[in-house]
């Protein structure tokens, strides 16, 4: 296996500053980079207010929101050895969405404004709850898997019925307009719940990196070089669920990104899923910042769904994917 791809990853954490700054100076109330820099210092006056109270917070939401769905797309794709797999695979997105989709239908939101991003939370922890509880202790990982797609898929019909069972038909379209997913009107205090929820899946999927590595081997490699599967699976379970989930909590549903990001950094970081998961994650930073600027960019008379965006992205990107592996076989002797 090739050795850690040093420079491109440097490349990749050096753009993403600069996307953060575009981010902040972005929008309708056009700020320069260097007043941007000094209302961020000073943070008095109408320009201290936007930069640091509205767009610090939403460019930092989507710099960790973009990095945690990098990170744990590569994190399962090192343990399940599948390229396409996705962190949305467990059920906690879509438990967090289901949540937060009934907190805004029945009109809990006018207790709290941060009855969403704590409801959503909660759904993706009682989902991580249930996938335990359902697997079993000494589950295979296919197990986990089909107990996740069961709960992805009662939490979807969750959702559905919700929006069924709206008061209104206006609030149905504002549940529907939130799981497409969105960093606008953000506020550190969706920073400050969400934190500490996307660090603590960092720290454990990254903790994880050389198991991905022996898994490589095999599974029974892997055991005879001391990897605890059990151990493991439930770890990147837990990271990947918990981190995604607080993801949606916050924003909604953001597609593609978790699948897209380690498939950009793969051509340079090679095969080995160790060395995938920083320029993963650095990369999906790039995408959501990406993203999140353009929606503010493209002309439009409500702003674009960054959910909408990202999956533009994916698309095509999977579509040239998908070309590019017709020509390798149509390429290859029969």
């Amino acid at each position: 296996m090739s050795g850690f791809p040093v420079r491109p990853t440097l490349a990749l954490a050096m753009l993403v500053p600069v996307l953060m700054l575009a981010s902040l100076t972005v929008g309708p109330a056009g700020l320069s980079p260097a007043d941007t820099v000094a209302a961020l210092w000073s943070g008095e006056g109408p320009a201290g207010i936007i930069a640091r109270d509205i767009r610090l917070p939403r460019t930092l939401l989507a710099a960790s929101i973009g990095a945690t769905l990098g990170l744990a797309g590569a994190a399962l794709q090192g343990l399940l050895r599948n390229p396409l797999a996705e962190p949305a695979l467990f059920g906690a997105p879509q438990a967090a969405a289901a949540a937060s989709s009934f907190v805004i239908a029945f009109g809990f939101v006018s207790a709290t404004s941060m009855a969403v991003p704590l409801a959503g939370i909660a759904g993706a922890l009682i989902s991580i709850g249930g996938l335990i509880a359902i697997a079993g202790r000494r589950a295979s990982l296919t197990v986990i898997l089909l107990a996740g797609l069961a709960l992805a898929s009662f939490a979807g019909a969750a959702t559905a019925l919700i929006l069924n069972l709206a008061p209104n038909p206006f609030i149905a379209l504002e549940v529907a307009f939130w799981l497409l997913g969105s960093l606008e009107d953000r506020s550190s205090d969706h920073l400050f719940i969400s934190g500490p929820f996307l660090v603590a899946s960092w720290i454990v999927l990254m903790l994880n990196a050389r198991a991905f590595r022996a898994l490589t081997l095999g599974e029974d490699a892997a055991a005879s070089l001391g990897v605890d599967l059990f151990r493991t699976r439930l770890l990147v379970v837990i990271g990947v669920a918990v981190g995604v989930g607080a993801a949606v909590a916050v924003a909604g549903s953001i597609g593609f990104v978790g699948l897209v990001a380690p498939h950009l950094v793969r051509r340079f970081a090679g095969s080995d899923p160790a060395h995938v998961m920083l320029p993963g994650a650095l990369a999906g930073a790039v995408l959501l910042l990406t993203a999140d600027v353009a929606v503010r960019i493209i002309p439009a008379a409500i702003e674009l769904k960054v959910g909408v965006v990202t999956a533009l992205i994916g698309v095509p990107f999977f579509l040239a994917m998908i070309f590019s592996e017709r020509r390798m076989l149509e390429g290859s002797p029969s």
